[in-house]
């Protein structure tokens, strides 16, 4: 037994000895994992190791001195978690003995020192002997790259693990640190040096009396001048390097006397790099620095700020200028002061006002701007310097524009004014009497309605501008001058031809309104009231285009201003009573006039969401008040009257639905289960109770038999019931679910029939899983299953399938895949094949009106990837099994499905589905031509490599379709034709001539969109091969 034991003990040890044979005098590199996995694995221990290695430590030829402690450095590194307390303190004496040992053994002893450098069981104090050994024993530059990175290494693992030990060397450590980082010049080893230097500032470390030896020795590489080799595996950019040295420079006010003056001499030379990493750094050390540190460089760095914004040819250096110079004076503004203390913030600021006020007043202006952003620049550092400096700028402006009679120039004043005003709008005043603005209201108001009232529309438009800052700001405006600014807004709102100031007056307006509703509500409101009133007589008198026109403005005034509850409730009526006025008998209203009106109320509606209370009474007020005229013009009506039934129409119903699907939406569910008890019985019942001027001719029954028109109004259910918060309950919905079935399978008007199929479909989506589920999809199934066969019937019933299943796509629901198949099924159909292929774009597309997540609808994330993983390959093998005839059907629906997707989904099957998006590009049908286009240009961007296979078939194809009948096709393909250039050019070159031919004919294209794409196309053809290209 003895015997077996002494004999297992050797085994290992004669194969460890073996190993080190192999790696030490033969020269192979595997034998040192094998090594480190058996003493992992508990085979080998370290200490057996190095007594295996014994000879090779102790040889005298140094090469294979330094292959042993490779060797051993290696096996360390992989595993120094596993070392004790003990075998750490042999190996830490044992390494910094070595480091005395010939120049060729040292990067193997350094590499054995980072591993140790890891270790937890580290006893206190070995950190410090061995970076003084480091200190003492080496030459780091004289190292190459890789063992000068070790031994930053070994320096950044022992500050992040033994802090206070490596303070504990005082001055000694950033005095050895500053000698090895002396003359660092590779990249990858400054990042680390720098973040070293970071830390040793930032913890703390002793740097005196070193101050200056460790600016100097990072400084020297301000500013960065590197350029990435091509293909640099490292990745290292400028940036980086920039960014960290940067963090050092900025990282103590201890470096302020030799730094300031550094950026002030790279600010003033010519290279850009130069002036832009000063200024950066400068803004960096603003939040560090404090006026003692600054007050001796004030002017040389104002000087040189100054210079920059003046004469600079770069917007660059001006940003980071302007940038620097508001650091600045927020340093200033923010530093403490002793009482006996020089204020330097005056005198900065006194300074800046100095040099920039007198270009003010230059009658060239040559220099305003320039002036005007350093003072604002100023200015939007503190409120102590916007005080300062508007207080003095604003009287020179205000003077400037009254001497200054062209609208240019007072426009470029104007602007001005209006940067200030806007910083003053940055700081908050709790006394009035502190706010600076308050000595100019009256000159500040006089200037602006001179703006708005000069015929220059690009000086109204910043007088605009300017009074929607004023009028933020509290007390600048009197009742006078607000009554006023309305009727210039007014004016503006309707006189004004140009569309940039009628715009901006509407949003000044929306935003003024809910700052002052009571001078809206007394001034505004009523004047477009009479606007209304006059509109309605231009409309009965059948008024001309531009009285129409001026309707249309006063309808979107009217909601535009409608951003304060008071409002709302004012103008709300006015529209409701309009659209009431416009239905009865004497208007000569058309569905334009009708569906402005609706756009409003829907623009009134999105408005009061916010506002719970708002959104109940919008509800409450309007939905009832539309419900009632489209149930009165759905009413029949005796042969001789004449009364337009323009309510309903399909556009107008349409705009209807939106209204009513908007001021439904934002309704909290008690609120919405209190409405849908008084819709749905109108509709299921015919209880017309809740409906104001409720006296009808005969009873609303739009499910019983009732009257197309009345079928028609089913779309308004839809939108209520569609809109509805899911966790709000439907009174009589099993009644109302089978009625929606039969109706939506009727055949007498497409339009109900669509609407109850598109409601039906959205209360299916909603409705909570279980058996009444089970139970209204089982009726649906069977309905489509039983009208699909024939009948008058047969294209509702495929609208009913095409909607049920988009709503269970939508929620992941198990029988949305029996829906799909059967939908794939029509495709080979005669009659339905067309229209079901049309119907997957359906499928992916998101809805406006039922189904969307703003209507509380169940959608699923990434619906579309799962539809296409589950049914993509179906679609595949049914294409290539359909009879000729039958095959574009497919091409139609799974260009559909690919152009919904997002790319990276695609490019994994793009190899799969290539070629028969290629044969998609010879259908004759349009609509597949454009989809398919729109489904390949991202794909030549970002799969060159596979499209470039068939770039004979493109080509081809693609200068086919630039001779397309449709517009949208030949735009299509010529931005196909432009994504081809992104493939590699060898491919492309044989072509060039053959595209470049083909490219002159759209140049003559009579749509100038094409004629636009032709010759962006064609130049980037002509560039393929060209040096720089």
């Amino acid at each position: 037994m003895a015997a077996a034991a002494t004999l297992e003990a050797v085994a290992p040890t004669g194969a460890l000895q073996g190993l080190v044979h192999d790696f030490v005098m033969g020269q192979q590199e595997g034998p040192a994992d094998r090594v480190a996995a058996g003493v992992k694995s508990g085979s080998y221990t370290v200490l057996q190791v190095v007594e295996a290695l014994g000879s090779c430590l102790e040889n005298p030829e140094p090469r294979t001195r330094a292959r042993g402690i490779q060797l051993l450095s290696q096996v360390l590194l992989q595993c120094h978690s596993l070392l004790l307390e003990k075998e750490v303190v042999h190996l830490i004496l044992f390494y910094e003995n070595r480091l005395k040992d010939h120049h060729l053994v040292i990067p193997s002893v350094l590499h054995g020192l980072k591993a140790l450098s890891l270790c937890v069981a580290l006893p206190p104090g070995l950190a410090v002997s061995v970076l003084k050994a480091i200190f003492q024993e080496v030459h780091v530059q004289s190292l190459s790259q890789v063992n000068r990175h070790t031994v930053y290494s070994i320096i950044s693992n022992f500050m992040r693990t033994r802090d206070e030990e490596l303070k504990g060397l005082g001055a000694d450590f950033t005095f050895g640190f500053i000698q090895m980082m002396d003359g660092e010049k590779d990249p990858r080893n400054l990042l680390v040096a720098f973040r070293i230097v970071h830390d040793l500032i930032s913890r703390d470390y002793t740097l005196e009396p070193f101050v200056e030896e460790l600016f100097e020795v990072t400084s020297c590489y301000f500013p960065i001048d590197f350029t990435p080799p091509p293909n640099d595996p490292y990745g290292i950019q400028r940036e980086d390097l920039v960014l960290s040295l940067q963090a050092v420079l900025a990282s103590t006010a201890q470096f302020a006397e030799f730094l300031l003056p550094l950026l002030v001499e790279k600010v003033d030379s010519e290279i850009l790099n130069a002036k832009l990493d000063s200024l950066q750094t400068l803004h960096a050390c603003c939040a560090v620095y404090g006026q003692k540190e600054l007050k001796d460089f004030l002017p040389s760095l104002w000087a040189s700020i100054r210079r920059e914004v003046f004469q600079t040819a770069s917007e660059q250096v001006e940003a980071e200028g302007l940038a620097a110079l508001r650091a600045l004076t927020a340093c200033l503004s923010c530093s403490v002061l002793r009482t006996d203390a020089e204020d330097l913030l005056d005198s900065f600021l006194s300074s800046i006002l100095q040099d920039c006020r007198h270009h003010l007043c230059e009658p060239d202006m040559k220099l305003v701007w320039p002036s005007a952003k350093l003072l604002q620049a100023a200015a939007g550092a503190s409120a102590r310097a916007c005080d300062h400096i508007t207080s003095n700028v604003l009287p020179l402006l205000l003077e400037q524009f009254h001497k200054h009679s062209q609208s240019n120039q007072r426009r470029t004043i104007l602007e001005m004014i209006l940067g200030f005003l806007k910083l003053q709008q940055k700081w908050s005043y709790e006394d009035k009497g502190e706010r600076p603005l308050s000595g100019f209201k009256d000159q500040l108001g006089s200037v602006v309605f001179m703006a708005l009232a000069d015929p220059n529309a690009q000086l109204q438009l910043v007088g605009i501008r300017t009074l929607t800052v004023l009028a933020s700001q509290p007390d600048l405006l009197s009742s006078g001058d607000l009554e006023l600014a309305v009727g210039h807004l007014y004016r503006l709102s309707f006189v004004e031809e140009d569309s940039q100031s009628w715009v901006a007056a509407l949003e000044a307006a929306g935003h003024l309104a809910a700052l002052y509703p009571v001078a809206f509500s007394s001034y505004l409101v009523p004047r477009l009231a009479e606007e209304l009133c006059v509109g309605e007589l231009d409309l009965a008198r059948e008024g001309e285009a531009n009285k129409c026109a001026r309707h249309l403005r006063c309808l979107q005034a009217l909601s535009a201003v409608s951003t304060h509850p008071s409002i709302v409730k004012e103008t709300l009526p006015l529209l409701l009573q309009h659209l009431c006025q416009l239905n009865k008998g004497n208007m000569v209203a058309g569905p334009s006039e009708v569906i402005a009106v609706c756009q409003s109320l829907q623009q009134l509606a999105e408005k009061c969401q916010p506002d719970p209370e708002n959104c109940w009474y919008f509800h409450q007020t309007a939905v009832p008040r539309l419900l009632a005229l489209a149930v009165q013009a759905s009413m029949p009506e005796k042969e001789h009257a004449v009364i337009r039934k323009v309510l309903l129409e399909d556009e107008v119903l349409a705009a209807m639905v939106s209204v009513i699907g908007t001021a439904t939406t934002h309704l909290s569910p008690d609120l919405a289960a209190q409405s849908a008890a008084h819709i749905v019985p109108l509709f299921l019942d015919g209880n017309i109770s809740f409906l104001p001027e409720n006296s009808f001719p005969c009873r609303f029954q739009p499910f019983q038999d009732g009257s197309s028109g009345q079928r028609r109004l089913v779309a308004l259910l839809m939108a209520f019931v569609c809109s509805l918060p899911r966790d709000v309950e439907i009174p009589q919905l099993n009644q109302l679910m089978r009625e929606l079935l039969e109706l939506s399978c009727c055949h007498s008007c497409p339009f109900s029939s669509t609407a109850a199929a598109k409601c039906f479909a959205g209360l299916l989506n909603k409705h909570p899983a279980g058996q009444q589920l089970d139970e209204f999809l089982q009726l649906a199934v069977d309905k489509v299953e039983a009208g699909l066969g024939s009948g008058p019937s047969r294209s509702q019933v495929f609208t009913l399938l095409l909607w049920v299943t988009k709503a269970l796509v939508l929620r992941y629901h198990p029988l949305s895949s029996c829906l799909t198949n059967r939908l794939m099924g029509l495709l080979s159909d005669p009659e339905l094949g067309p229209a079901a292929a049309d119907g997957f774009s359906l499928l992916m597309s998101n809805c406006t009106d039922v189904m969307t997540r703003a209507g509380h609808a169940e959608v699923r994330l990434m619906f579309r990837q799962r539809f296409f993983t589950d049914n993509v390959p179906a679609l595949v093998q049914g294409f290539q099994a359909a009879p000729q005839d039958v095959k574009p059907n497919y091409l139609k629906a799974l260009s559909h499905v690919l152009n919904s997707l997002p790319k990276h989904v695609v490019l994994p099957e793009l190899p799969t589905l290539l070629s028969l998006l290629l044969e998609a590009l010879s259908s004759p049908d349009c609509v597949v031509q454009l989809s398919t286009l729109r489904c390949l240009q991202p794909l030549l961007l970002e799969a060159p490599q596979v499209m470039s296979l068939h770039i004979d078939t493109l080509v081809t194809k693609f200068l086919n379709l630039s001779s397309s009948p449709s517009m949208a096709v030949r735009i299509a393909a010529l931005q196909c034709m432009h994504a081809l250039t992104r493939l590699p050019t060898p491919v492309l070159l044989p072509y060039k001539p053959q595209v470049i031919r083909a490219l002159a004919k759209p140049l003559d294209d009579k749509k100038r969109l094409v004629r636009k794409e032709a010759v962006s196309a064609r130049g980037e053809w002509f560039l393929l091969g060209s040096p720089g290209s």
